[in-house]
C-alpha cells in the first residue's frame, strides 16, 4: 500500500523547499507563488449596488499554478494551508480553499510564526479552520483602497495627466511629506545664545603639577529662572556680568543612571534601525528580511527559517524564546547580564498572535555563520539577533553627576557621566551612547572654581528635518497612518509616481506631489486627513478584534467618497503642468522639446503634441568616445532593466560596454578603460585578454 500524502500549501517557492525538508516523505508542499484570486484589473470589480461584493477572478497568469495545485489536492489525503500567518495570508488560503473546492469551516489552516522544524511538525498537528474575521478585515482593506484608487484615480489622469494614483494611504503619506516641505519653506529662523564657562577646580600650581582638568557649564539661569539670550548685545552684558564674580559650587548630585535595553523589534522598528545603521531603504530591508525568514542554507544545519514572522507590529515574545536567550546570556556573557524584562505594545488591540521579530535559533551566532549568507543577509541578521539578545539584558548602568554653579544671580549647570555596567550594549551599540562619555572632577558644595574661558555662541533655531525613509515610517506608526506590510510599498509608490525623490536621504515632494495633495486637500480632505485615516485604521482592526460588519465601513465610507466626486468631477478645472525643456529644438517642426513621463518612465517630446509626435529616449552621455567609429557613449537600460553603454551611432555601431567607460586608454594595449568598483581596483582595460588593473 502506497504512503498516504498530505499537501501543504504555502505562498513562496523558497519557504516551500525549506518546509519540505522539514515535513519528511509523507508530506508535499507547493507555492502558489503569492496571490491566485484578486479583483480584476480592468475595471473596479465591486458591485456597488449589491452591498460592495467583490467580484473576484484567478489571476491571469496563474492558471498553470492552479491546474496543478487542483491536480495535487485531488491526489491528497489531506490538504494544509500554511500561509503567511497574518490579514493578507488568511485572506491567500481562503482563497486557494475557494478554487479547491475545500470547505472553510473544515481544519485546513495551519500557522507557524518561525520556519523551524519544531514550529512546522506543531503546526500540522494543531490545523484550525480559516479565521473569516481576519479575512474580512483583509477584504475591507482591499476594498477601500480598491474604490479609492480606481475612482479618484481617472480624475487625476483628466485633470491632471495619465498615470497619476490616489490611495487611502498613500495619499495621507504623501500629505505628511508636503507639509514637512511647507513648514521648512515658511520657517523663520530666530536668533539664540549659548553662554558657557570653561572651569576647572585646580589653582593654578595643582594645574602645572597635574596638567588641567576642566569641563563645561552651560548658563540656565537668572534670578532662579530659567531665560534666554536673543542678541549680542544682551549676550555682551552677560559675558561682562559673569566676569565679576567667583563660580561657586552649589550643588552636587550623584547618582547611578540606568538606561534600559530597548524591545524586539517590530515591523517598524526593524526598518527604522536598519535605515540608520545599515543605509538600507525600507524596500531591500523587507526583502532581505523575507529571505531569512523563509530560509537560507547554513552549513552544518541545511536549510533553515533564521528569523520570525518579519510583519508584526507586537513586541511580544514566545516563553521558549526567553528561556533559550536567558540560558544563551548568562553562559555567555555572565548571569549578572540577563533580566527578565517585560515590554508592553503601544496599541491594546494589536495582532498579539504574532510575536515580535526574534532570531529561530538564538544559538546560531551571526559571526559564525556569516559564510552562509550574503553581506546584506548578515547584517540585517546580525542587527536582528543582537537585538533580541539586548531586549533579555540587564540596563546599562552609569555614574553619573549633575552639578549647579552660582556666579552671582546667575546658575549654571554641568553634567557628567561614565560607563559603570555595559548590560544589553555589550552585544547592541546604541549610537546615541557612543562617544558620549564625559566625566566631571570630584566636587564639593561651597568650592570656589577657576575660569578658564567664557564661549559665548550666535545660534539660530533651525527648521525641522526632512522626512527620511526611517523617520516617516515611525511618522506613520506614530499618526497610525497604515501598517507595517504597507509602509514599504507606500514609499515605493510614492517614488514611482513621481510624487516625491531623493536627495542624498532625504524625502523631497516634487512639484506634481504638492499639485496632487492641494487638489486631493481641496476635494477628498476625509484621505488626505491624518485623523480620518488613523481612525478608518481602527475601525478596520475592530473588524478582525470585535467582528465589525466590514460593509458596513465600506458602505460608510463611500457614502462620503461618492459626494465628494461628484463635486471634484464638475469644479476641477484641467491642471496644466509647466513642461520642463530640454533646450533641444524638434528636428521636425522647430518647436522646443520637453521631458515627458509615460507608462515607461520618462522621454523627451516635442511641446507642438498632437499636430507633431516626434519623441526621443533620453539619453545620458558618458565622458566616452566609442573605439570604432568615434561617436559618444551613452548610458541606456536593457530590457531587464541593467543598465550598458553602448555606441550613440546604433545600429549603425555596435559597440557595447557591460561597465562604465572611461576617456582613458590602456598603457598596455591602447584599449579604453572601464569602471571596476571591487575592493583593490578602481580601472581595468576593457580587453579581456589584456588584463591590465589599475
Amino acid at each position: 500500500m502506497a504512503n498516504s500524502k498530505n499537501l501543504v500549501i504555502v505562498e513562496s517557492p523558497s519557504k516551500a523547499k525549506t518546509i519540505g525538508k522539514f515535513l519528511g516523505s509523507k508530506y508535499k508542499v507547493v507555492a502558489s507563488v503569492g496571490h491566485v484570486r484578486d479583483l480584476p484589473k480592468s475595471k473596479l470589480g465591486i458591485d456597488l449596488e449589491n452591498n460592495f461584493e467583490p467580484q473576484y477572478i484567478a489571476i491571469r497568469g496563474k492558471g498553470d499554478v492552479i491546474k496543478a495545485m487542483r491536480q495535487e489536492a485531488k491526489n491528497a489525503d489531506k490538504v494544509y494551508l500554511a500561509t503567511d500567518p497574518d490579514r493578507e495570508g488568511e485572506a491567500i488560503s481562503w482563497h486557494i480553499a475557494h478554487l479547491l473546492g475545500i470547505d472553510p469551516d473544515k481544519a485546513c489552516r495551519i500557522v507557524f510564526n518561525e520556519i523551524t522544524k519544531n514550529a512546522i511538525q506543531t503546526a500540522v498537528k494543531n490545523p484550525r479552520t480559516i479565521d473569516t474575521k481576519l479575512v474580512d478585515a483583509q477584504q475591507a482593506r482591499r476594498v477601500l483602497d480598491r474604490l479609492v484608487g480606481y475612482q479618484i484615480s481617472p480624475l487625476l489622469w483628466r485633470k491632471i495627466r495619465r498615470g497619476l494614483s490616489a490611495g487611502r494611504v498613500q495619499s495621507a503619506a504623501l500629505k505628511l511629506i508636503c507639509d514637512r516641505e511647507n513648514t521648512i519653506k515658511n520657517f523663520k529662523p530666530v536668533e539664540y545664545w549659548n553662554i558657557a564657562a570653561i572651569l576647572t577646580n585646580l589653582t593654578e600650581d595643582k594645574e602645572k603639577a597635574s596638567g588641567k582638568k576642566k569641563f563645561a557649564a552651560k548658563l540656565i539661569e537668572y534670578m532662579g529662572k530659567k531665560f534666554t539670550v536673543d542678541n549680542k548685545e544682551a549676550a555682551d552684558k552677560v559675558v561682562e556680568a559673569l566676569k565679576k564674580h567667583d563660580y561657586i559650587v552649589k550643588k552636587v548630585e550623584k547618582k547611578d543612571r540606568n538606561k534600559r535595553a530597548y524591545a524586539p523589534f517590530t515591523t517598524s522598528s526593524l526598518q527604522q534601525d536598519a535605515a540608520n545603521k545599515l543605509g538600507f531603504y525600507t524596500k531591500k530591508t523587507m526583502m532581505v528580511a523575507q529571505q531569512l525568514y523563509e530560509g537560507i542554507e547554513v552549513k552544518g544545519h541545511g536549510t533553515i527559517g533564521l528569523v520570525t514572522y518579519i510583519r508584526t507590529d507586537s513586541v511580544r515574545i514566545s516563553d521558549e524564546a526567553k528561556v533559550a536567550a536567558k540560558s544563551f546570556i548568562e553562559e555567555k556573557y555572565g548571569k549578572e547580564y540577563y533580566v527578565n524584562n517585560l515590554f508592553t505594545n503601544k496599541k491594546k488591540d494589536v495582532q498579539d498572535a504574532h510575536e515580535a521579530i526574534r532570531p529561530s535559533y538564538v544559538e546560531l551566532v551571526p559571526d559564525e555563520i556569516k559564510d552562509s549568507l550574503t553581506k546584506d543577509q548578515y547584517n540585517l541578521y546580525k542587527l536582528i539577533w543582537s537585538r533580541f539578545m539586548a531586549s533579555q539584558m540587564a540596563a546599562a548602568v552609569y555614574d553619573s553627576m549633575a552639578v549647579e554653579i552660582e556666579n552671582g544671580e546667575y546658575t549654571l549647570k554641568a553634567n557628567g557621566s561614565k560607563l559603570k555596567f555595559d548590560g544589553y550594549l555589550r552585544v547592541y551599540q546604541d549610537a546615541s551612547e557612543e562617544n558620549n562619555e564625559k566625566m566631571l572632577p570630584e566636587l564639593q558644595v561651597g568650592q570656589k572654581l577657576n575660569l578658564l574661558e567664557l564661549q559665548c555662541d550666535q545660534n539660530f533655531t533651525q527648521p525641522p528635518a526632512r522626512y527620511t525613509e526611517a523617520s516617516l515610517v515611525k511618522e506613520m506608526e506614530d499618526k497610525n497612518i497604515g501598517r507595517p506590510s504597507t509602509y514599504a510599498p507606500i514609499i515605493a509608490t510614492l517614488m514611482e509616481r513621481k510624487y516625491i525623490s531623493r536627495e542624498k536621504k532625504s524625502l523631497l515632494p516634487s512639484d506634481l506631489g504638492f499639485i496632487v495633495t492641494e487638489l486631493m486637500e481641496n476635494y477628498f480632505k476625509e484621505i488626505v486627513d491624518v485623523g480620518f485615516t488613523a481612525e478608518l485604521e481602527d475601525r478596520l482592526d475592530d473588524v478582525e478584534i470585535e467582528n465589525l460588519d466590514w460593509k458596513k465601513i465600506v458602505s460608510d465610507f463611500y457614502e462620503i467618497l461618492k459626494d465628494e466626486l461628484e463635486i471634484a468631477d464638475k469644479e476641477i478645472e484641467k491642471v496644466k503642468l509647466e513642461d520642463e525643456l530640454t533646450g533641444e529644438m524638434c528636428e521636425l517642426c522647430g518647436k522646443p522639446m520637453a521631458k515627458k513621463s509615460g507608462r515607461f518612465g520618462d522621454f523627451i517630446a516635442c511641446t507642438g503634441y498632437p499636430e507633431c509626435k516626434n519623441t526621443k529616449p533620453i539619453i545620458t552621455k558618458v565622458d566616452a568616445q566609442c573605439p570604432k567609429c568615434g561617436r559618444d557613449i551613452v548610458a541606456r537600460k536593457g530590457k531587464n532593466g541593467r543598465m550598458f553603454y553602448g555606441c550613440s551611432g546604433y545600429p549603425e555601431c555596435n559597440q557595447v560596454f557591460w561597465s562604465k567607460p572611461t576617456n582613458k586608454k590602456c598603457p598596455e594595449c591602447g584599449s579604453i578603460l572601464i569602471e571596476k568598483k571591487t575592493k583593490t581596483t578602481s580601472l581595468a582595460c576593457s580587453n579581456s585578454e589584456c588584463g591590465y588593473k589599475e
